[in-house]
C-alpha cells in the first residue's frame, strides 16, 4: 500500500512541472486525492459493502469535483491532471501509467448491466474535454485529443482527434505543417486550423488553405508565363502574407 502511494506521488512530478514538493501534491492537488478515496471505495466495492462504497465515492465527487465509480478497476501511476468534470463509469478499466485531464468522461451508451464502459491499456493519454463511450478498447499508448468523442476501438500508438474522433495520418504531417505555415501568416493562430479541430470546421479550414496555395502557385506560374511571353496586363497591388498591408479607417497599418 505504501508503494502505491509513492507511486501515485512520484506520477504526478513525472507529468505536472507545476508540482513542487510532496507536501503540495498531498494536500492540494484533487486528482491524487480522488484515486485514494477510489481505492478505499474500491475496496469495499469488492468486498460486497456496496452501499459504504458509493457513499465513500459520493464524498469525493463532493470533495474532488471528480467522479469515479467504486466498480471502475484503475491501475498503478493513474493521472488525473485539474480533475475537475472528470466522470469514470462502473465497467471502465483503466491501465498502468494511464493520464486524464479535466472534463474527460468514460462512459456508457447503453443501460445494459454487463460491460458498457471503455478500457484504457497502459500509457493512455485522453485530452480535457474528450469523451470516450462505449465499451471500446483504447490501445496502449494511444492518445486522444482535447473535446474529441471516440465511439470506436482505438488501436496501440495512434491518436485520434475529432467529432468523432478518426485517426490522425502520420503522412499528412507535411501538409499540416505547410497548413499551419499558411494560416500563421493569415492573421490567426495556427492551432485555429489544424486537423484536431472539431468536424467540420476542420475540413473545410484545412482544405480552404490547401485551395489558398495552390492557387497562389497557380498564379505565380501565370505571371512567369506572360512575362516570358512579352504580354503586359494591368498588375493591381496584392497584399503579401508576409507583413501584408491592411486599410482601416486610421489608413494603412502592417501586420
Amino acid at each position: 500500500m505504501l508503494n502505491r502511494l509513492k507511486e501515485d506521488i512520484a506520477c504526478v512530478f513525472e507529468r505536472d512541472p507545476a508540482a513542487q514538493s510532496v507536501f503540495e501534491v498531498i494536500t492540494t492537488y484533487p486528482g491524487f486525492h480522488a484515486v485514494l478515496i477510489h481505492r478505499l471505495s474500491h475496496f469495499f466495492w469488492l468486498a460486497g459493502f456496496r452501499w459504504p462504497a458509493r457513499f465513500i465515492a459520493h464524498i469525493g465527487r463532493w470533495l474532488t469535483g471528480i467522479e469515479i465509480h467504486p466498480g471502475a478497476l484503475i491501475g498503478r501511476r493513474f493521472f488525473i491532471d485539474h480533475g475537475m468534470g472528470v466522470v469514470i463509469g462502473e465497467t471502465a478499466v483503466i491501465g498502468d501509467d494511464c493520464t486524464l485531464y479535466h472534463g474527460v468522461t468514460l462512459g456508457g451508451t447503453s443501460w445494459d448491466k454487463g460491460k458498457r464502459h471503455p478500457t484504457l491499456h497502459n500509457g493512455v493519454v485522453i485530452g480535457a474535454g474528450a469523451k470516450v463511450l462505449g465499451p471500446i478498447v483504447i490501445g496502449e499508448n494511444a492518445r486522444v485529443g482535447s473535446n474529441s468523442v471516440v465511439l470506436k476501438p482505438v488501436p496501440a500508438d495512434a491518436t485520434v482527434v475529432g467529432i468523432p474522433a478518426h485517426i490522425v495520418d502520420p503522412k499528412s504531417k507535411a501538409a499540416a505543417a505547410e497548413r499551419d505555415k499558411i494560416a500563421y501568416k493569415m492573421g490567426f493562430h495556427a492551432y485555429g486550423a489544424t486537423t484536431d479541430m472539431p468536424d467540420p470546421i476542420a475540413y473545410a479550414i484545412n482544405h480552404m488553405l490547401d485551395h489558398i496555395h495552390i492557387m497562389d502557385r497557380q498564379i505565380e506560374t501565370l505571371q512567369k508565363a506572360l512575362n516570358e511571353a512579352g504580354i503586359k496586363y494591368p498588375e493591381l497591388p496584392i497584399s503579401t502574407l508576409d507583413g501584408c498591408e491592411i486599410e482601416d479607417g486610421y489608413g494603412k497599418n502592417e501586420h
